[in-house]
């Protein structure tokens, strides 16, 4: 009898011990199960505010123009960075109307109204971040003179002013309408003359420079995108205000830049 009792005792004491044990086991699943969960949410992507500000607006432009539009490092793009607004806003009005010819440019303008472009215009003239150095090029002596006295000096002969009597003695530009024409690569230069002359960029009547470049020939072209890419832009580069200039050459985007900017 006693060995009896004894082993129910131990029976009910095993038994004690192990619901005990299952009662422990399942407040540590519970547990591990709502850490796993917590881990699990704490892990998922967290909603972000994306701040709408124009720079996050025109990111898409920095794809080819550079952070800040300070232009990229392949020669082409140009950079549009300090540029005056007026000039930029035509230049986004002429890919909209059809004048200047892009196909990514015209998509991305194609469906915006005058007064985003505006806006537009006016965050990358406020922009002005560092220039980079002149990037080296093989040109030899005879063309840089050239194209030296094409943009200080222009030639009479051939009926062509110098740069300088538009973009501004320091041929950083000329407020509103009128860029400036240092820190800009030679490709990308080049290749403006030659869709003026080729006929297939075009601004508002009278056109100007499609005027002025069919005056030029080829070598003109080169001699002074290659001299306009060499020179160092000053610290202080800035497109002059002179509104009432009198330029050598009509031009209709000029005017029109002009007429908006009268109070």
């Amino acid at each position: 009898m006693r060995r009896k009792a004894g082993r129910r005792g131990l029976c009910r004491s095993r038994l004690l011990r192990y619901h005990r044990g299952m009662k422990l086991l399942r407040k540590l699943g519970l547990a591990l199960s709502l850490a796993t969960t917590l881990t699990a949410a704490s892990a998922q992507p967290q909603p972000q505010t994306v701040p709408d500000t124009m720079a996050q607006r025109t990111a898409a432009c920095i794809g080819c123009h550079g952070e800040q539009g300070r232009a990229a490092s392949d020669g082409y793009y140009p950079r549009i960075a300090g540029k005056p607004a007026g000039y930029l806003y035509n230049q986004l009005i002429n890919f909209r109307e059809g004048r200047r010819s892009y196909p990514m440019m015209v998509y991305m303008v194609s469906h915006l109204s005058d007064d985003y472009l505006q806006a537009m215009a006016e965050h990358f003239a406020s922009q002005h971040p560092p220039y980079p150095p002149p990037q080296a090029l093989q040109v030899s002596p005879a063309q840089l003179a050239r194209g030296r006295q094409l943009a200080l000096d222009g030639d009479r002969k051939a009926d062509v002013p110098a740069c300088v009597a538009c973009h501004g003695k320091a041929l950083t530009g000329m407020a509103p309408a009128i860029p400036g024409l240092l820190g800009l690569p030679r490709d990308y230069l080049s290749g403006q003359f030659g869709a003026w002359k080729n006929g297939t960029r075009h601004a508002a009547q009278p056109d100007c420079m499609a005027t002025l470049a069919t005056r030029l020939t080829v070598e003109d072209i080169s001699a002074v995108s290659a001299w306009l890419s060499q020179q160092p832009v000053p610290a202080d580069a800035a497109a002059v205000s002179d509104s009432a200039a009198t330029l050598p050459l009509e031009c209709g985007s000029v005017a029109q830049a002009r007429k908006a900017v009268r109070p």
